[in-house]
């Protein structure tokens, strides 16, 4: 095992300003392994070798996973091999050239995580095809700005999200020639050919298309490193989704990049052809993408889930992955469920739990390693939280969104295993930063770069943020192989995000630590002042308040128009009608949170935990409205990664937010 300081380098001294301005940079650092050149795959350099390799060389291994529904109930996961998923790649590559798709043409795929879905997307590889994912969750003013944007010619769509599209169809460009839809469902859809039909667009079942292909096999037409693999559309928080153009030399570094660091760290042996993970973060954002790439590069087993996350514990128990990989709205449900279990036991029960959970608390700030902290209280008291994840995961990854210091505790000592986060961006293929397995003071930090992956920081006057400071301050700016090829069609957003000496401006802000560690403090636009003249950093305030178990979510408001603080709170379903219940408040949450007590006893929790966060007055909120209902990507009220989308909040919430600074004015 390796402390931070000996795995990062500092390869160019820093510069006193960028371009001729004001703007003071720091040095520039790397992975100590990237010192003289990046990671490669073996000399593999597309994504079509990657899996064409692996097919070859574990053509018996199971690859793909599902649960077939029985009498409405899933079965166990079944698998198809590497060499049969390379075959269905090939019929379905075979069908797109069959019906005239060519190289570097786009092909949208919209659906929940499935084979079909990984299928389409290594045939989009084999034939030089950008894929250009939908969100699931998007609804289908996206869907046709996405199809739209992109100029795709076929669409692949899950059964389940044919209404979505089939609306979007008659404003679909004219060059949407082809649909092809998968899984189960109503067999009989009258209504999807006729509506194809009628935007002039040739409908095809996935048995269809895969009869298409092998009653007329075509050979592949193998992309160049340079050649995009997919446009991935980020939702954003604000505008229309940008398309981010990615390229097979991208992704492949980023593999590369993530094999040297678990090879670095002493957890080369964690990923191999015995391991599998869970398929459920959406493939259609890179985060989970580029982890299925690197489990097909050794041969490993990918298992889907249903498609409902209501059914995930199920899925969970019936895959038992040996990695797990979530984004901090996850595991905040799993703290929240297992904690209140825990508090609704009482008695011996939980103070054994805490009696254990503070003593490996102590071992693991000794930098002793999960798994072997506490091994009587791992078996006797921890065994069944860990159970929620299948019981073998070896490593827990969070991603997506900075996970709360007090979830990263609990799960390093329930789930006994190593629990790490990263951070990246799609614009950087997710993860260009991960901290260090069992080591205390990576706690709360992103860690040191990937091999694959350059940074630096750069000042932010206006905020007092500084790269020459103690400790060093400014917004993180990302270079290296895994950086994207600019947004589609949009010139101008490149230019202001993208220099042309190949460094991206996250937007985001770091900190780096004494031990060689990315902290991520801040959002550099997520800042603005009080009447009064106070700045607040928003996203620091609500990430105190998220620590109080009443909050389910946050979002945190203010302007310069006024000189207080107010927030919009969906409380958490357990707590607050537990509460209710011992006040003799009745109804379900929707009611509760309609009481003006309810309201009183929220804001006094949520009170508390500021002031023993030390936040100052101006940065306290002093008056929330609550709601019952979630802030979710349906409503445009966050992205799939479940980033606010605070523009769209104050739009959606306008009249409360109106009313609790009117309130404030009486």
């Amino acid at each position: 095992m390796k402390h931070a300081e000996n795995l990062l380098i500092e390869v160019e001294a820093a510069q006193p300003s960028r371009g001729g301005g004001t703007v003071a940079i720091g040095p520039t650092y790397k992975n100590v392994i990237a010192k003289d050149a990046y990671p490669t795959l073996n000399g593999v350099k597309t994504l079509y070798e990657l899996f064409t390799s692996s097919a070859k060389r574990y053509a018996r291994n199971p690859c793909l996973g599902s649960r077939k529904q029985v009498d409405g109930a899933a079965g166990p996961f079944e698998f198809i091999t590497y060499e049969e998923t390379a075959e269905l790649a090939a019929a379905i590559g075979s069908a797109l050239t069959a019906v005239g798709v060519s190289a570097h043409d786009k092909c949208s795929i919209y659906g929940g995580n499935s084979a079909e879905w990984m299928i389409a997307m290594q045939a989009c590889n084999r034939q030089s095809v950008y894929c250009v994912p939908l969100y699931d969750s998007l609804g289908e003013n996206a869907v046709e700005f996405i199809i739209n944007h992109s100029e795709s010619s076929i669409i692949f769509v899950a059964r389940d999200k044919l209404d979505t599209l089939l609306k979007a169809l008659p404003s679909a460009h004219k060059g949407l020639k082809t649909l092809v839809y998968w899984g189960t469902g109503d067999e009989k859809r009258p209504d999807a050919e006729l509506v194809a039909e009628h935007a002039g667009i040739k409908a095809y079942s996935w048995e269809q298309f895969l009869a298409l292909g092998r009653g007329a096999p075509a050979p592949p037409v193998p992309p160049k490193p340079e050649d995009l693999c997919t446009i991935m559309y980020t939702s954003g928080t604000t505008g229309d989704p940008k398309g981010v153009m990615i390229s097979h030399s991208a992704v492949i570094s980023e593999v590369a990049g993530l094999h040297a660091f678990l090879k670095q760290i002493s957890y080369g042996s964690t990923i191999t052809q015995d391991d599998v993970v869970l398929s459920y973060l959406p493939l259609a954002h890179i985060f989970d993408r580029s982890t299925e790439e690197m489990f097909l590069s050794v041969g490993a087993r990918i298992g889907y889930f249903q498609g409902d996350v209501r059914k995930l514990v199920d899925d969970i128990a019936a895959l038992r992955p040996t990695l797990f990989i979530g984004v901090p709205r996850v595991f905040d449900r799993i703290y929240a469920g297992a904690m209140a279990k825990i508090e609704e036991k009482g008695g011996l029960a939980a103070r054994l739990f805490h009696w254990g959970y503070r003593r490996k608390s102590a071992r693991l700030k000794r930098n002793i390693a999960a798994d072997k902290a506490t091994p009587v209280f791992d078996k006797v008291v921890f065994s069944k939280i860990k159970a929620r994840l299948g019981g073998r995961v070896k490593l827990i990854v969070s991603g997506g969104a900075p996970l709360a210091g007090h979830v990263e505790e609990f799960l390093k000592i329930t789930m006994c295993a190593p629990v790490v986060q990263g951070y990246g961006l799609t614009e950087t293929c997710a993860g260009s930063f991960i901290s260090v397995p069992d080591l205390s003071e990576m706690a709360g930090t992103v860690g040191p770069p990937l091999p694959c992956t350059a940074f630096r920081l750069e000042a932010v006057p206006e905020m007092n943020y500084n790269p020459a400071g103690s400790p060093p301050r400014g917004e993180v700016v990302i270079g290296g192989p895994t950086l994207f090829r600019g947004y589609y069609k949009d010139e101008a957003k490149t230019k202001e995000d993208l220099t042309a000496d190949g460094w991206f401006h996250t937007g985001d802000v770091g900190e780096l630590t004494p031990e060689g560690a990315l902290r991520i403090i801040d959002r550099k636009k997520n800042i603005f002042k009080l009447s009064q003249g106070e700045y607040i950093a928003v996203e620091k305030i609500e990430a105190v308040y998220k620590k109080n178990p009443i909050v389910e979510q946050i979002w945190v408001y203010g302007n310069s128009f006024e000189n207080t603080l107010v927030a919009v709170v969906v409380p958490s379903e357990v707590g607050l009608t537990s509460w209710a219940t011992d006040a003799g408040i009745s109804g379900d949450l929707a009611e509760i949170v309609r009481d003006p007590r309810a309201n009183s006893y929220v804001l006094g929790e949520i009170t508390k935990t500021a002031k023993e966060a030390k936040l100052k007055g101006f940065e306290q909120i002093r008056r929330i409205y609550l709601d019952a209902a979630q802030f979710s990507v349906e409503h445009n009220l966050i992205t799939p990664t479940f980033k606010l989308k605070r523009p769209q909040l104050l739009q959606h919430y306008k009249e409360q937010v109106d009313a609790m600074y009117g309130k404030k004015k009486e």
